[in-house]
């Protein structure tokens, strides 16, 4: 029979899930329907608010109360809290008493993470680099596995290849910029460094071969993501000559939007890209610059259909 304080914990983490009913909580702790009333008796005078729900849907849940419990986290969530806290650290708010806050939190969790779940978190940590916040990116999210992202960090902090979909890659550091997730690594199919978007992996393995460092392409890795994604990381690309000096169109975008070549004192040639042209014509209509595109022709046939929606929007 388990102790009082165990069912208490399995009972809390069960509430902290979902709505469930008396019978459910019962069975699922292996008690009586009188001792699981005394138990939520307990964790109420513990300072948990468990509300009561009648009728055919009701059941007991965890709602709000005056003061801030403790709570139970999963494997899972304990690594994704730690990582994402360690990340805000990292990056710093900017707000001093939300700092201290974080550092504090962070200290309190690691303290107590078993030696397995901190193996996780400080090889997410170490392999990890944040790219800009303020891009204005309107693509779309693309949620990867927490094991597929530990799997890359495990290697990159162990200096061992992986298996990317049967291509075999020197890991060196995970870019997360805009809720997408990037690999830098060294092809060794290719020998070329490549950013490789981690959502397109469908199968990741750590390999027997261990590597030696090499010279990295840049010395700022999320610089080099960023012009990887501009020229080649995305689904669809476009080249629009756009009327106005290289330096002025460089100022007014962000790495990511493309690159820039100058052709005169008031041209340049912009190398873009995104997932949809849609997304293409929406960047080119917030650079506030005259433009003409030259490629591809579906682009060209896209904005000839908006000027006409806009044309007869004012008419």
């Amino acid at each position: 029979m388990t102790s009082t304080t165990t069912r208490l914990l399995r009972l809390l983490s069960l509430l902290q899930d979902r709505t469930y009913t008396g019978r459910e909580l019962a069975e699922r702790t292996g008690v009586t329907d009188r001792t699981l009333r005394q138990d939520i008796a307990r964790l109420r005078e513990l300072g948990y608010p468990v509300h009561a729900e009648r009728g055919p849907v009701g059941g007991y849940r965890l709602g709000q109360g005056k003061t801030m419990p403790p709570l139970l986290l999963d494997d899972d969530e304990a690594v994704a809290v730690a990582v994402a806290i360690g990340v805000a650290e990292d990056g710093s708010t900017g707000l001093a008493e939300i700092d201290r806050n974080a550092a504090r939190a962070l200290a309190k969790i690691e303290q107590i993470l078993p030696k397995r779940l901190q193996h996780k978190v400080i090889a997410l940590r170490t392999a990890t680099e944040i790219g800009p916040a303020d891009t204005g990116s309107v693509e779309p999210e693309a949620p990867v596995p927490a094991e597929t992202l530990a799997t890359i960090a495990a290697a990159i902090r162990s200096g061992r290849a992986l298996d990317a979909d049967n291509a075999r890659v020197e890991p060196y550091r995970l870019i997360s910029w805009q809720r997408r997730w990037y690999l830098v690594a060294y092809s060794l199919e290719t020998h070329a460094w490549q950013a490789l978007p981690v959502a397109n992996l469908d199968r990741v393995t750590t390999g027997t071969h261990h590597f030696a460092p090499r010279a990295l392409p840049d010395t700022d890795l999320v610089a080099f993501v960023l012009r990887e994604i501009a020229t080649a990381g995305w689904k669809v690309h476009a080249k629009v000559t756009v009327l106005e000096s290289a330096e002025t169109v460089i100022a007014r975008i962000n790495p990511t939007v493309g690159v820039v070549e100058p052709v005169d004192a008031t041209r340049c040639v912009l190398h873009t890209g995104a997932d949809t042209l849609e997304t293409i014509a929406v960047y080119l209509s917030m650079l506030m610059m005259d433009f003409r595109v030259d490629d591809p022709p579906e682009l060209v046939a896209h904005i000839r259909t908006l000027a006409a929606r806009y044309a007869a929007a004012v008419d």
